[in-house]
C-alpha cells in the first residue's frame, strides 16, 4: 500500500496569515494616529496658547528705539509672570501696550483687506515674528512716587536727585535728554524711556497727554528678560548698575 503525500501548504497559509495579519495591524496603527492627531494638534496648540497667554510670549523689535540694548528684528521673550511676584523696577525693560495711551506709534502696519492676509498676521505676531504696532518696549526709568528730572549740571538725568550713570546703555552718542523735563510719577504709573534717547517717542513726548507722559501699569504686558533671535545677538537683560543706588529710595506704594 503506497502512501500518498500530503500537500505541503499548512506553512505557507500561516505564512500569509501572518502577513494579513501585520498588514492590518499596519493599517490599524495608522488609522489610530490620523484619528489622535488632530487632538494631539489641538491640545500643543491650547497648551502653546495658555503658555503665550499666562507665562511667556514672544515679541518683534520693529524700530531702533531700544538701540543698542536691542536691534530691529530682534525677538525677545516677555516674563508675565514676573509682576505678580515682585513690584515693577526702575531698570527693568518692559513690554506695556500704549493703545488708548500712547496714540503716536513707532511703527505703523498698514492692515491689510485680505482675510487670510490679517489671520497670517495675527498668528505671526502671537508667534513673535511680526510686530503690533499697539505695544511699545521701553525702559523703567522712574516708579510711583519718583521725582524724574533733566538734566543736572552735568546733563544727567536724575531720580529723586540721585543722578543716573547711563553709559552702559544709552545708544553711543546720544545725550541722556535733549529737552528739559521734571515730573512727579503719580500712583499706578510709570515714566519710561528709550536707550535711543535721540529716536525714542518715549514719556518725554507725552507730558501733554493724560497722565503727563507716564503709562499706567496695568498696561504693562511683562518684563522682556531676554533676547532668543537671532542667535548671535542672544542674552538676558539684566537692570544696570545705576538703578541699584540706595539713595534712590523705594518709591511710593503702586
Amino acid at each position: 500500500m503506497v502512501a500518498e503525500d500530503l500537500p505541503e501548504t499548512n506553512g505557507r497559509d500561516n505564512d500569509e496569515n501572518d502577513r494579513d495579519k501585520g498588514k492590518a495591524g499596519r493599517k490599524a496603527k495608522k488609522g489610530s494616529f490620523l484619528r489622535e492627531f488632530p487632538v494631539i494638534v489641538v491640545v500643543a496648540l491650547g497648551l502653546a496658547l495658555l503658555i503665550k497667554s499666562f507665562v511667556v510670549q514672544a515679541f518683534y523689535i520693529p524700530s531702533g528705539s531700544m538701540e543698542n540694548t536691542l536691534q530691529v528684528n530682534d525677538r525677545v521673550l516677555v516674563n508675565k509672570l514676573v509682576y505678580h511676584v515682585r513690584d515693577i523696577a526702575r531698570g527693568d525693560a518692559i513690554v506695556f501696550s500704549g493703545l488708548d495711551s500712547w496714540d503716536d506709534q513707532e511703527y505703523t502696519y498698514e492692515e491689510p483687506d485680505n482675510p487670510v492676509a490679517k489671520a497670517f498676521h495675527w498668528l505671526s505676531v502671537q508667534a513673535g515674528m511680526a510686530p503690533n504696532e499697539r505695544d511699545y518696549v521701553k525702559r523703567v526709568i522712574g516708579i510711583p512716587g519718583d521725582t524724574v528730572k533733566c538734566c543736572d549740571s552735568q546733563g544727567r538725568v536724575t531720580v529723586n536727585g540721585v543722578p543716573l550713570d547711563e553709559k552702559s546703555y544709552l545708544y553711543p552718542g546720544d545725550v541722556p535728554s535733549d529737552r528739559a523735563f521734571e515730573v512727579t510719577v503719580p500712583a499706578g504709573r510709570l515714566w519710561v524711556m528709550g536707550d535711543h534717547r535721540s529716536l525714542s517717542r518715549d514719556s518725554r513726548y507725552h507730558m501733554d497727554d493724560p497722565g503727563g507722559g507716564t503709562i499706567p501699569m496695568d498696561k504693562v504686558i511683562g518684563r522682556a528678560f531676554v533676547i532668543a533671535w537671532p542667535f548671535d545677538h542672544a542674552k538676558t537683560l539684566s537692570i544696570p548698575d545705576t538703578f541699584a543706588q540706595p539713595k534712590l529710595g523705594a518709591g511710593s506704594p503702586p
